[in-house]
């Protein structure tokens, strides 16, 4: 019988971990992560930005289909741009099925060096699938035969996942996930088949809670990356910090809050000691010094 996240990982206090340190002028790692996903229309939309007008689910939903649609036909571009021109390579989260249904896009990610971590083939729950292992490894090979790479990391859609799901992405060579948002670093879940990192990705600086659940204006966007970034960069002294926000090409790529994201990504690029990693990087930072590898 597979395990509760419990049964694979003890409790632990930051407070009496030694301190883990970068090297060299290291004081803080942003880990930036873009998500690219197929919604399809025959299925219920995975968020809605506007409901029916009966209050219930139609299909086809038209407006909220157009509303992602509009990120991956306009919202990305922007996004890419932000990047390109910082000279920073983000981890794409990212449907498999964006490889093929969405071609231009993902080749751009590919040949700018940017980090595939599995998302699923397309974006529906974990527990809903037919068939979890098997939607594991198509994801995985179709991501590999278009980018030459296997993915090492994993995120749920939605951060779902079932009580097999760690076993199965060690199973099948993921070595890290952003699923457990428990921590403010990198920690080991123990699996069938050896660890499992957890990465310390994040819903409090993730545009789908502050925009679209929490309905916050667009300039709190920056306001709130700014205030944690601050407080962690402060804290940077006592041991290592990391700062992972995620986004979303149909919200945060939209004209009036890409602004917002703009300025956020400058000031803390602006900072003495930042350096924006990976997930595949911080977690080679991290087996190294754990010594998991």
């Amino acid at each position: 019988m597979s395990k509760t996240p419990e049964e694979r990982i003890l409790y632990s206090a930051i407070v009496d971990r030694p301190p883990l340190k970068f090297d060299g002028e290291t004081k803080l790692v942003v880990w930036p992560i873009v998500n690219l996903e197929v919604w399809e229309i025959q299925r219920a939309m995975a968020r809605q930005v506007l409901p029916a007008p009966t209050g219930v689910s139609v299909q086809p939903d038209i407006p909220n289909w157009s509303w992602h649609e509009y990120g991956m036909r306009v919202g990305y571009w922007r996004l890419k741009a932000l990047f390109d021109r910082m000279n920073i390579t983000p981890t794409l989260s990212i449907n498999a099925n964006v490889c093929e249904r969405y071609e231009q896009a993902a080749a751009s990610a590919r040949d700018a060096g940017w980090e595939f971590m599995g998302h699923s083939y397309v974006q529906m729950p974990t527990h809903a699938l037919e068939n979890e292992e098997e939607n594991m490894v198509r994801s995985l090979d179709v991501c590999e035969k278009f980018t030459g790479k296997r993915p090492v990391g994993w995120l749920g859609p939605g951060l779902t996942e079932t009580y097999a799901s760690p076993d199965l992405m060690t199973k099948h060579g993921i070595k890290y996930t952003g699923d457990f948002v428990f921590d403010d670093e990198p920690c080991v879940l123990s699996t069938d088949n050896g660890p499992l990192v957890t990465l310390p990705y994040t819903v409090e600086l993730n545009d789908i809670p502050m925009m679209i659940v929490q309905h916050h204006e667009s300039s709190y966007f920056k306001t709130r990356i700014i205030d944690q970034f601050d407080r962690l960069y402060a804290e940077s002294g006592e041991r290592v910090k990391f700062l992972s926000f995620a986004i979303h090409p149909y919200i945060s790529g939209v004209p009036h809050r890409i602004r917002y994201l703009e300025e956020a990504v400058e000031y803390m690029a602006g900072k003495p000691g930042v350096e924006f990693w990976t997930g595949e990087q911080i977690y080679d930072w991290f087996a190294a010094k754990s010594n998991l590898k």
